[in-house]
């Protein structure tokens, strides 16, 4: 029986870990979420009728909870925040790219806990309104309310366009090589000229306390650590990667590793750049490296 329900349990898994971390923005917390679901699944499964229905349930209530928990956190949080980046091969990954963009997590962000698991079941993983209703002990009605204002806040949100896959890796790679020579010249030729740059180090890391608007106010802060540090920080070796469905790369510096993501915008040059130093979004990092993975 033990094994029965493990087995049912692992079909499960993928599909809770990709509903939790677009529940709470972060990897870590995703499996602590899913593994909780699964100590509650030991004591309560063999009276379960559906097993997947009962673990979606489960999982959601969970991830509503912890981020009912974490609201003051995230509220007195330093700087900006972006969500823990979901690194992925560039070849076959398994998320679809505008459902973990950082631009739409970032729009989830905004949304309540109850309307955030509303879209989510039902806009992205195809749940019925009455099964929702069920997940959340709401009437069917208000549920349906729920998505209605949530789709108000995350309608612009996803991709727009799509972008060459090889042209928008070269251009990352093109700001890391200019980036590497200290080439503001060439850093400005690769940015549209209202793009964004959002660096997320939580107070833990350097990192700019405010979103950078548009080429000239991102130069100017590379300008500007370049000046107090004497040039832009090393790179000593890097991956190129998706994170969160973008081009990107995870950087390896001598005050340890850092995420980009690279938004490419409709003119062929970099829209938004999402840089993630807090160490503690990217602890998962050195997990999978450590495992080998």
């Amino acid at each position: 029986m033990e094994a029965v329900l493990t087995d049912a349990f692992e079909a499960q898994r993928p599909r809770l870990k990709r509903l939790a971390y677009r529940m709470l923005g972060s990897v870590s917390e995703a499996e602590d979420a899913v593994q909780d679901a699964w100590l509650r699944w030991t004591r309560a499964a063999e009276g379960v009728t559906d097993p997947a229905a009962w673990l979606v349930r489960t999982t959601t209530r969970l991830c509503i909870d912890r981020l009912r928990a974490a609201k003051a956190e995230r509220a007195a949080y330093r700087g900006p925040w972006l969500p823990e980046p979901l690194i992925e091969p560039l070849e076959d990954p398994v998320e679809r790219a505008e459902d973990v963009s950082v631009a739409f997590l970032l729009a989830l962000e905004r949304l309540s806990p109850l309307e955030r698991a509303v879209f989510l079941l039902h806009d992205v993983f195809d749940e019925d309104y009455a099964a929702v209703a069920e997940t959340l002990g709401r009437t069917e009605g208000a549920v349906r309310q729920l998505a209605s204002r949530a789709r108000e806040h995350v309608r612009d949100a996803r991709p727009r366009f799509s972008v060459d896959r090889q042209k928008a890796l070269e251009l990352a790679q093109a700001f890391v090589a200019a980036a590497a020579g200290q080439d503001m010249q060439a850093l400005a030729a690769l940015l549209a000229r209202d793009a964004i740059m959002v660096t997320d180090g939580g107070g833990k890391r350097k990192a700019a306390l405010r979103v950078m608007v548009g080429r000239d106010d991102i130069i100017r802060l590379l300008e500007g650590i370049a000046w107090r540090t004497g040039g832009l920080p090393g790179v000593e070796r890097f991956e190129t990667v998706r994170v969160n469905g973008l081009p990107g790369l995870v950087l390896h510096l001598a005050d340890g590793p850092e995420t980009l993501a690279f938004e490419p915008g409709e003119d062929g040059l970099i829209a938004a750049i999402y840089a993630v130093r807090n160490p503690e979004k990217l602890a998962h990092l050195a997990a999978d490296a450590s495992d080998g993975s």
